[in-house]
């Protein structure tokens, strides 16, 4: 995980000692190739503390082996190497090593379906470049790393594909940064040109409205030649829609949400095709949308629309009330939890029981079936939290 660049003078000019000391001195003491040792410039005078440190870190009554012997590393790296090429037999990576630029690109999402229609392909690369990863890092300079080091960034750039499009870690994100910096600098590649890339040309697509929910983007997306990276896209950037709508209106977002991850479950399962996914994925979208808009026509705010679902319309006895009840019942709690939100409302039981009781007294007084009244309760309480967090902000500014 140390990743500064490979020194060869350090100047000590301010007091030093210990292990900041150890750190520092690490800085330049890496040998490497003609490099015998690295060189230390000391303005101040500090053998003394550098003699005490030097005690305190090697007599420390340490176990184990010094020093990892690379050859193992090397091994175990030729090993992974030729797994993870036996995951891409089939598939010409070169333009992504020697391509132009939107070469590269087109290379890298044509990829990221090639793994996708792969059975488990999305975990096995995730997992077993991984390992390649952390085994080439320790194996370089050796020469046998050096060979496949572009190869290497090609399977790490599909990889940081796969993760951002949800695919999970295969191995702990957060602990792998340090691995993962350390590859980049050492096998990166950057798509650098000076010609002017279209990233939606390279992925099969005209430049549409990137809105989701346009009838633009939709359309575009069921043309995508990449069915599978279509798939994968269109579930992340639903999922990022969906929750963002959750801090406004619970019910839709569990409804929806729901939707999503039952289409996707049936991909995954490869109990429905490809085709009828996106199919599946666009019709949710849209419903998605029009939901999200049903306030215009229910003469409704947004919050009042969130308080208007919470209360079970499709259940047969709320219905009976009628849609005009259900609507002030609905105006009725948002002007009772709005004028009553503080700052710390979610962390005060005592105002929680306060709105918990308008909220009883409001479905009361509407006629409001009493064996609902308590389940609609809890559920306007919950929706209440979420309007309440930004309400308060609100305030604040």
């Amino acid at each position: 995980g140390f990743d500064v660049p490979c020194l060869h003078t350090m100047y000590l000019d301010k007091p030093m000692q210990g292990h900041g000391l150890m750190q520092t001195i690490a800085r330049v003491n890496r040998v490497f190739k003609d490099k015998p040792g690295g060189l230390i410039v000391d303005y101040l005078g500090i053998a003394e503390e550098l003699k005490e440190a030097v005690a305190q870190y090697t007599t420390s009554g340490g176990k184990g082996r010094p020093a990892y012997d690379q050859n193992i590393a090397v091994a175990l790296m030729k090993e992974k190497y030729e797994v993870v090429k036996g995951i891409f037999h089939g598939f010409n990576w070169k333009p992504f090593l020697d391509g132009k630029a939107s070469e590269r690109l087109g290379c890298l999402s044509a990829s990221v379906e090639f793994v996708l229609g792969l059975e488990d392909g999305r975990e096995r690369v995730l997992g077993h470049v991984r390992l390649l990863t952390e085994a080439f890092v320790l194996s370089v300079p050796n020469e046998e790393a050096l060979k496949i080091r572009d190869d290497v960034a090609f399977f790490q750039a599909v990889r940081s594909q796969l993760v951002k499009l949800g695919g999970g870690g295969g191995g702990g994100e957060e602990g792998e940064k340090d691995v993962d910096h350390a590859v980049k600098q050492l096998v990166a590649r950057s798509v650098t040109s000076n010609e002017v890339i279209d990233i939606f040309k390279a992925v099969g697509m005209d430049k549409p409205d990137i809105s989701i929910l346009s009838p633009e983007f939709l359309k575009e997306v069921q043309k995508m030649p990449q069915r599978n990276l279509a798939v994968e896209v269109f579930r992340k950037l639903m999922r990022d829609a969906i929750r963002k709508e959750a801090r406004r209106n619970l019910i839709q977002s569990r409804k929806f949400s729901e939707l999503l991850e039952e289409t996707i479950r049936q991909y995954q399962n490869r109990t429905i095709e490809v085709a009828q996914v996106i199919s599946e994925l666009v019709k949710i979208a849209k419903d998605f949308k029009k939901a999200m808009s049903r306030g215009e026509d229910l003469g409704l705010n947004e919050a009042e629309v969130a308080f208007y679902d919470a209360l079970e319309t499709n259940d047969s006895a709320v219905m009976e009330l009628g849609d005009d009840t259900l609507k002030a019942i609905a105006r009725d709690l948002v002007k009772a939890v709005r004028g009553s939100v503080t700052i710390d409302w979610t962390l005060k039981e005592s105002v929680r029981a306060k709105i918990r009781t308008l909220v009883k007294r409001i479905l009361r007084k509407h006629n409001y079936p009493p064996d609902k009244q308590e389940q609609a309760t809890q559920t306007v309480l919950q929706q209440a939290e979420l309007l309440c967090g930004d309400w308060a902000e609100q305030d604040v500014v």
